[in-house]
Parts: C-alpha cells; sequence; structure tokens
C-alpha cells in the first residue's frame, strides 16, 4: 500500500480520468457509494503502478521517487484491487497495470465524448416461440450500442406478451400477438417517434416469431431512424462483427408472371420449393427465391451485410412489381435472421409496395401456415 501523500489536485485529475471507477479490469466499481448500503462517500484509494517506495510492491530505485505522485502513474482502485495488486506484484506487473488503466480512461473518455444526437432509443420485442420465451438482457444492448449510441433512457421500450395462453400452432395466437404488438406500438412507441420536430433514433433488439418481425418492422417503417441489431449465437452476444470481405446475395426470378406470388427467403435455411407447394396447394403461382451461396443460422455478422440485404430487397420488391403487376400479392415464405426479419417491414413502403402474406413453419402442423397479412389486397 502507498505511503506518499498525493497531491489533491492530482487526485482530482485521477477522479476525472476514471470517472470515479475503479480502474482494475473490468471491476469498474463506483467509488463515491457502498453497493450495499448505499451510501455516499469517498470509498477510493490511489494505486501506485511503479511503487512510491524503493522496496515496495513495483518498486523502484529511482523511479519510485521521480513518478511517486505523476498522473501516467496513478490508479484509482477499490481496496479490495489495490490490496491484491500489491499483494500479488509478480503477476500485476506494471505493464499489466499500465494497460488496465489506459483500457478504462480511454473508454471513460469515449463515452464522456458522446453528445446528445447519439442518445438512441433502446426498443426490445420478446414474443413466443413455439415453448420457448425469449429473454434479453438490457445490459447486453448497451455493449452492443456503444461507441455508436448510448441509451436515451436507463428503462427500455418493451413490448410483447410475456405470458400468453395461445400457442403458435393455433390461429388465434397470430390475431392475438399482432393486436398486442400493434396496441404497444401505438402506446408505447408512436408518442416518441417525433421530438420538437426531430426524429427520435431507435436501438431495436427483437426475439420473437418471423412473422411478427416483420410486423414490427412494417409499423416502425423506413421513415424513422434506425439501427436492428442480431443476435449471435457465436459468440453470444448482440454487437455487430466484422463481415466477410466477399459476400453476395443471389436472386432467381420465375420465368412466369402470376398475381400470386411466393418469395423463397432461403438465407438461414434453405426451404425446398415442394414445401411451397404444398402449402399453396392447385394455385398458380410464381416464386422468386433469395438465398445466399451456403444458407446457416449464423451467416450475418456484420452491419455490412444486413446493409445489403436491405438494398437488394429493396430491388428486389421493385422487380416483382414491374413483373406482376399492382394486383400481386407477395407470399412470404420465410428462413431469415432475427435483424433481417425486421428489416423486411422496414423496407416496404406502404403506399407503394404490394401486400405481403405471411407465413411461418411450425412443426406441429406439419409446414407452413399462413399467419399475418400487411397491407390491403385488393378484390379480396
Amino acid at each position: 500500500m502507498s505511503i506518499s501523500d498525493v497531491p489533491e489536485k492530482v487526485r482530482v485529475l485521477l477522479w476525472a480520468k476514471s470517472a470515479g471507477r475503479c480502474e482494475f479490469d473490468s471491476c469498474n466499481e463506483p467509488l463515491w457509494r457502498d453497493s450495499l448500503t448505499q451510501l455516499e462517500m469517498n470509498f477510493a484509494e490511489v494505486a501506485h503502478i511503479i511503487g512510491d517506495r524503493p522496496n515496495g510492491p513495483r518498486g523502484h530505485p529511482v523511479f519510485s521517487q521521480v513518478y511517486c505522485n505523476d498522473i501516467s502513474n496513478l490508479m484509482l482502485m477499490c481496496r479490495k484491487h489495490h490490496r491484491m495488486i500489491d499483494e500479488i506484484s509478480e503477476t500485476y506487473s506494471e505493464d499489466v497495470l499500465r494497460q488496465m488503466k489506459q483500457a478504462h480512461e480511454e473508454r471513460i473518455e469515449i463515452l464522456t465524448e458522446l453528445k446528445p444526437d447519439k442518445t438512441s432509443n433502446v426498443l426490445i420485442y420478446k414474443g413466443r416461440i413455439g415453448d420457448f420465451q425469449p429473454k434479453i438482457n438490457f445490459r447486453d444492448t448497451w455493449l452492443a450500442m456503444f461507441p455508436e449510441w448510448y441509451p436515451a433512457s436507463r428503462l427500455p421500450i418493451e413490448l410483447g406478451l410475456s405470458n400468453g395462453a395461445f400457442e403458435d400452432n393455433e390461429e388465434d395466437f397470430w390475431w392475438v400477438e399482432n393486436k398486442n404488438l400493434e396496441r404497444q406500438f401505438a402506446q408505447k412507441v408512436t408518442p416518441l417517434l417525433c421530438h420538437d420536430g426531430e426524429r427520435n433514433h431507435y436501438s431495436v433488439f427483437a426475439f420473437a416469431p418471423q412473422p411478427l418481425l416483420i410486423k414490427l418492422g412494417s409499423l416502425l417503417s423506413d421513415l424513422y431512424p434506425a439501427e436492428v441489431y442480431q443476435l449471435h449465437r457465436e459468440p453470444s452476444n448482440w454487437e455487430w462483427q466484422p463481415g466477410p470481405e466477399r459476400f453476395d446475395y443471389c436472386v432467381l426470378e420465375p420465368n412466369t408472371a402470376y398475381p400470386l406470388v411466393a418469395l423463397n427467403l432461403s438465407l438461414s435455411a434453405t426451404i425446398d420449393s415442394s414445401r411451397i407447394k404444398a402449402t399453396l396447394g392447385s394455385q398458380d403461382y410464381s416464386e422468386w427465391r433469395m438465398t445466399i451461396a451456403n444458407p446457416n443460422n449464423d451467416f450475418l455478422k456484420s452491419k455490412a451485410q444486413l446493409q445489403l440485404f436491405r438494398q437488394e430487397f429493396r430491388q428486389l420488391l421493385n422487380q416483382i412489381k414491374t413483373k406482376h403487376g399492382e394486383e400481386a400479392v407477395i407470399h412470404i415464405f420465410p428462413a431469415v435472421p432475427i435483424s433481417i426479419a425486421v428489416e423486411i417491414g422496414r423496407v416496404r413502403q406502404p403506399k407503394a409496395d404490394l401486400p405481403f402474406v405471411v407465413y411461418d413453419q411450425n412443426n406441429k402442423i406439419g409446414g407452413f401456415a399462413q399467419t399475418i397479412v400487411i397491407g390491403d389486397i385488393k378484390n379480396g
């Protein structure tokens, strides 16, 4: 433990650089408040990277005196970690501690440089998938947003039924969930879409059946700025990762041009055309397919891949309307990642694009089932 008397102005500067939190790696304990009693007082200790005495932890015959009270040599710590680094000084070397200090203070600087226009409303939507009720940790959303955005409030906007009585193989499930989503959106989101003439930004974290994700996207639409995040399997988080250098979506156009269009979105898995035929039966229809080289449920890693999907899907909707006419209806069979499902709804332009009839694969009924309709279908 240190024996030197660090000047007050140096202590104040150290508090500012560390934001009053323990600089030991991943501790981040607020040092102005006791976590148990909530009593507010100064619980901080000033730790030395190069010891303040030659025969102390990480001491040096010359530098201990030279850097005794230098801000570059000091770390703000809780009592526990201050004692730990001094008693196991062979583990917590000068280099290790300098890395901790630099990482902590750089993070604080980044966060405190954020301006009001970097605020974003955290929108969380959870929907039951079969017997599974997903959970979304608010802290995980914060980690995914930084440093581009920070939450506009300590509480997120939460949508969805947590204990619905219906199962997704029942027709009533889709009606109830659809209506609930519409009403909750109108009550919780719509009043916040604009503030003082400015359009608020949204950070969207959703985990629900794909038709409902598409519906959520259609409610949010493309009129309001939003970033839709993707839950990754490996590593398991919502943070965008580096994407592949070469990546393409492939669109296969049908030869026929019937008013009834089947849109096969084989991205996270491959949907065989026979499954669509079994669902639509003897009706005449044209099948469009959008896919990738290797459909799998963890292909979407980067924000750039999601942006490319938006561009390709926007163009695809235009192509379908041009080929099949104003009276056509698009029957969507999706096998897509979470964020892409939301973006399918956001990309659709209510006044210009064809209506969607969205299907969901359900093993309990042995195939695809029609769930929700987005847009007005003419002539019934």
